[in-house]
């Protein structure tokens, strides 16, 4: 089968010929229909999250938004037929015995195994996946669409529904690309007074057509004093990677806000100790999501709540979309598709 391959940290993946896997007990193998690019999987390529370098397969196929039809099926699969439209998510497996797993946490599994970086993942034509942590897409959902769900969209759905931010209060959503498109229709649906905020006029003007009720240009406007001059934020998300929309979100928060952590530089991220007492203030990362969060944030997409910016590409086009991704030029979603 064809697939973009990473063997060397920082250099193009290479697309080339390689077997096809074979689904072993409770797996299933799925051909794929689409497979989002993710910021992560950009991380991952040039290895510069050097928790993840050192457990990174190589060679590795990568990719963790994937979705498809199941091709075949391996011994003792339950509930998945031939022909199903399925996704596999970044969470490719889970041990169900952690303390974590016990606790409904399994995005915390001390022994998960990871789409994309300890496996192989769907930038190839074929992948295999525990049929158990495998997800039906719900019929309203082209591949296409669902895609970016399996990633993007489950991991903003957990964070802000960690929050437990409410409607009526003020949601700052730091990057309105991808996940921030996600984000912005999250916050909307529950009646929260959305802030975008971004350097890129584009994806600003997306952002308003998908309901936020205000857009800030960071390059051009004073954030802070602008979110100081309306109380400041209840909760605010960033899913940029850049450490600077998290620099600009803390000074954004009213007391007692919440900083959700999402998007995630190379580089550490630090804030005033004297600052975050003084406004007990509460920083709440979010790792990805649960089989019961993808559950949930399915339905709101079959139900019409949210949708992705999608552009997409053929395989073969891999690396430039990367380089694209790595310049900041990629407004939405990026979903490749094998042919």
């Amino acid at each position: 089968m064809k697939a973009a391959v990473l063997h060397e940290f920082k250099k193009p993946l290479a697309l080339e010929h390689v077997p096809e896997p074979k689904p072993g007990p409770g797996e299933v193998l799925i051909k794929v229909e689409a497979c989002g690019v993710c910021h992560s999987d950009l991380h991952v390529a040039d290895g510069d999250w050097p928790q993840f370098a050192r457990i990174t397969k190589i060679p590795l196929i990568l990719g963790h938004e994937i979705a498809g039809r199941v091709a075949a099926l391996g011994d003792a699969v339950h509930g998945l037929s031939i022909g199903d439209r399925v996704g596999v998510p970044w969470i490719y497996w889970t041990c169900g015995e952690c303390e974590s797993c016990r606790e409904g946490n399994e995005n915390l599994c001390s022994k998960q195994q990871i789409t994309g970086v300890t496996v192989d993942g769907g930038y190839a034509e074929f992948v295999k996946a525990p049929a158990s942590h495998t997800e039906k897409i719900p019929s309203e959902l082209s591949s296409i669409e669902a895609a970016p769900i399996f990633c993007a969209g489950v991991t903003v759905y957990r964070a802000l529904s960690q929050s437990k931010i409410s409607a009526g209060q003020r949601l700052a959503v730091f990057g309105a690309g991808g996940l921030g498109q996600f984000a912005i229709q999250i916050g909307v649906s529950i009646g929260a007074q959305v802030t975008a905020v971004d350097i890129s006029e584009e994806k600003l003007a997306t952002a308003s057509v998908l309901g936020a009720f205000r857009t800030l240009n960071a390059s051009a406007t004073n954030v802070v004093k602008e979110f100081r001059s309306t109380g400041g934020a209840h909760v605010a998300i960033v899913t940029s990677a850049a450490k600077a929309a998290y620099d600009t979100a803390f000074g954004c928060l009213r007391s007692h806000g919440t900083l959700l952590v999402v998007g995630l530089p190379s580089e550490n991220i630090c804030f005033p100790p004297i600052m975050m007492a003084a406004g007990e203030v509460h920083i709440q990362a979010s790792a990805v999501g649960t089989r019961k969060d993808l559950r949930e944030v399915l339905a709101m997409a079959a139900a019409g709540t949210l949708r992705c910016h999608v552009a997409t590409g053929p395989l073969a086009q891999v690396n430039e979309v990367l380089e694209e991704l790595r310049q900041g030029k990629i407004a939405g979603r990026v979903v490749l598709t094998p042919q």
